[in-house]
């Protein structure tokens, strides 16, 4: 089961088959969405790998963003 805690350890991205699996779709659903551009999230492409940024499955699933991810504030 994907807890929030177990997709913010993922890092900055995930491959498919893991983000297909955090929205209960199965894999080749799932890669079958990403060349059909319907994936739920973006999906980027580094020559013929996918990877899925973890900060839009966040974001698809109503989660906070993480509090270290605010912008620092800066004094003058």
């Amino acid at each position: 089961m994907w807890t929030e805690e177990r997709i913010r350890a993922l890092g900055a991205v995930t491959t498919v088959a893991t983000a297909a699996s955090i929205f209960a779709i199965s894999r080749s659903t799932a890669y079958e969405l990403v060349q059909l551009n319907e994936f739920p999230v973006p999906v980027l492409r580094f020559g013929s790998r996918y990877r899925v940024p973890v900060a839009a499955i966040i974001a698809a699933l109503h989660m906070a963003p993480a509090a270290d991810s605010e912008e620092p504030h800066r004094t003058t």
